[in-house]
């Protein structure tokens, strides 16, 4: 299941302020810095194990995603702007296309080595 939310600060004083990106989830073994032209498409795949958590720190895209176990299931759009986090499950196919010059931080559960990511990595075109 698909989770999108607006990050809100938790705390807030004279010094700035103090929000949680993710709160109680499972261990992230991998954190990148990701930057994207405007137009770009991303992913157009789903992984076996990893669960993706996607913080957009500035720009926007679209987030098109499916079940990959729902044959009939219709595929989802998100626009995601700064600010926000989505959450992909295993076994949801997903994909990003930027609607301008975007930078997020894409934080995942298994390692990010390219032989382990690609061993969990499933290559489908859904946009």
């Amino acid at each position: 299941m698909i989770i999108h939310r607006k990050i809100k600060p938790f705390h807030t004083d004279e010094r700035g302020e103090l929000s949680h990106l993710l709160a109680d989830e499972e261990p992230i073994t991998s954190a990148v810095l990701i930057t994207s032209k405007k137009g770009s498409v991303r992913a157009n795949h789903y992984h076996k194990k990893d669960t993706h958590h996607v913080y957009m720190i500035k720009g926007s895209m679209k987030y098109t995603y499916k079940d990959v176990n729902n044959k009939t299931g219709k595929k989802r759009t998100i626009i995601m702007k700064a600010g926000e986090v989505v959450t992909s499950p295993p076994l949801t196919i997903h994909a990003m296309k930027f609607l301008e010059d975007s930078v997020f931080l894409a934080l995942t559960t298994e390692p990010r080595s390219s032989k382990q990511y690609e061993k969990d990595t499933v290559r489908v075109k859904l946009i």
